[in-house]
């Protein structure tokens, strides 16, 4: 790739680079300098609000103000165009650069006793629940407009946008989660759900987006199942075989001695990104390829790495992760008041708003009920944690992209109409609602440790992935009973033959130490 292509997916270069070099080189310089100090003291702003216990402004709060200051000031100084120079929020340089280490390293720091543990309840809100906000905010945002409430969009560009915004990302939440000592469980949920939530909002805004280029318009609904199937099942298979690769050549490649462990660092850096570009060069979804990537490589890759290089990779994803989440929230920012807004459609912002809670509830409830119908009473999902779940649906970066994306895909002003309400969404959870998290999270009682919890963690043999499959009284449940004793038996299965064939061959020393870390899960969008 040459000098040119480069500056064309580069944020920091002039859209339109104007006057001699050295002087287009002054500008980025400056562009550069003022992005550093933009990220130095979102840093310093954040050190000092979780040092003081300031809940009502967490760090991704700041650092989305510190860029509406900014691209506030440039508009009020004239110097928006130049500014637009400097920063500009591209999809692809979200897509291709800062999102990849993002989902990694949430991958990669799961822990996986509470991530397992709820893995059923995980999946099911994130897969499920997913599925159920996007079909039920697409079908209220279209209802809407025939009623003549909004401005009206056809009903599959109703979905995308259902899909698009159904992406959670509790970055915000999480953090105060843990200052503030959330019940383990409750931790999991939010932060697997976000996890997987961004990958299935993905899927599926890609899967209607072909549909709409396809002009099936709803019509062929076997489709859009197969379709979404291919590109999960197909995005997830890459990624674990991405992962097993990797296993394989640091068990075998001998690259654990001391003069070796910079290569040995460097190629494990490279392997979540070739995950990521493999899925996207075969048209699948690179975000659920390098999340697999990141659990498997944790569980099989990491252990055969030196301890030295344990260390630093663990670190790298970390800061890397941490970075790029920073800088997201600033450009989102800037960009949110430079960019061009159709602010015309109040109805459709107003009424978009009201909606995606509705879809919010009728996911997080219904998929509750679902996960409570099959466990016990002392496993339960209580209804202050749902609660706690349906307000923890923040709306950020992920939605934000996709809305971009949206003004590219969508004639006629509809993806513009989209991105502007998808601001106001997304100014409106991050600010409002992340602000105010704590003191929900205090008022519904689930803040201060997990010992008063209800569905606390037990090492019982009988849970799998969440289920419980001890006695339930009616015959009614026999059947259900049945079911879930043969999915505990495959689960048991499977972790059978993770014990006894998958480590030994893929691990070159047995023990567990990823499930003893402490790794910071960075987020979950």
């Amino acid at each position: 790739m040459g000098m040119e292509d480069e500056a064309q997916i580069m944020v920091i270069s002039p859209a339109e680079p104007k006057g001699s070099p050295v002087k287009d080189q002054q500008a980025a310089g400056v562009g550069i300098l003022l992005q550093i100090m933009m990220l130095v003291l979102s840093f310093v702003l954040g050190h000092v609000l979780r040092r003081h216990r300031l809940y009502f402004l967490p760090e991704a709060s700041a650092s989305l103000l510190i860029g509406l200051i900014v691209g506030g000031l440039a508009n009020i100084s004239n110097t928006q165009t130049n500014i637009r120079a400097w920063f500009n929020f591209h999809e692809e340089f979200f897509f291709l650069f800062l999102l990849p280490p993002i989902i990694f390293q949430s991958g990669f720091s799961l822990s996986p006793k509470p991530f397992f543990s709820n893995f059923g309840a995980i999946v099911t809100f994130a897969i499920l629940g997913t599925f159920i906000a996007s079909v039920v905010t697409g079908g209220l945002v279209y209802l809407g407009g025939l009623m003549f409430l909004m401005y009206r969009l056809p009903f599959v560009e109703c979905l995308m946008f259902g899909a698009l915004i159904s992406a959670t990302d509790p970055v915000t939440v999480l953090s105060i989660f843990q200052e503030l000592g959330t019940d383990v469980n409750l931790y999991a949920l939010v932060f697997g759900e976000s996890v997987l939530n961004d990958a299935m909002a993905i899927s599926l805004y890609r899967t209607m987006s072909l549909v709409r280029s396809h002009a099936y318009h709803g019509k062929n609904f076997f489709f859009v199942i197969v379709r979404f199937l291919e590109t999960f099942v197909g995005s997830m298979s890459a990624g674990v075989g991405v992962g097993f690769t990797s296993a394989l050549l640091f068990k075998y490649a001998g690259l654990d001695i001391d003069n070796l462990q910079n290569l040995e660092c460097c190629i494990f850096v490279l392997f979540p990104y070739f995950s990521y570009m493999l899925a996207e060069g075969f048209g699948l979804s690179g975000i659920v390829s390098i999340l697999f990537t990141g659990m498997v490589m944790k569980h099989y890759t990491y252990s055969n790495l030196s301890e030295s290089s344990q260390q630093f990779v663990a670190e790298f994803f970390h800061l890397f992760s941490s970075l790029a989440e920073t800088f997201i929230f600033i450009y989102m920012g800037l960009d949110i008041a430079m960019e061009q807004h159709s602010w015309s459609h109040i109805g459709f912002i107003f009424f978009s708003i009201l909606f995606i809670g509705v879809a919010r509830a009728a996911n997080v409830f219904s998929c509750a009920y679902l996960v409570n119908l099959v466990r016990p009473a002392h496993r339960q999902v209580p209804p202050k944690h749902q609660k706690a779940l349906w307000y923890c649906g923040l709306r950020g970066a992920m939605a934000f992209a996709l809305a971009l994306q949206s003004i590219h895909d969508l004639p006629d002003g509809h993806g513009q109409t989209i991105f502007t309400a998808t601001t106001a969404i997304v100014i409106l959870t991050v600010l409002l609602i992340g602000g105010s998290t704590g003191t929900m999270l205090e008022v519904l009682q689930v803040v201060g440790g997990n010992d008063n919890h209800e569905y606390a963690l037990t090492e019982s043999t009988d849970v799998s992935h969440g289920y419980i499959t001890h006695n339930e009284e009616g015959s009614s449940r026999n059947k259900t009973k049945r079911k879930l004793k043969e999915f505990h038996e495959s689960s048991t299965i499977f972790t059978s033959l993770n014990r006894n064939y998958l480590t030994p061959f893929f691990k070159s020393r047995s023990g567990d130490d990823e499930e003893n870390g402490n790794s910071r899960p960075i987020r979950g969008s």
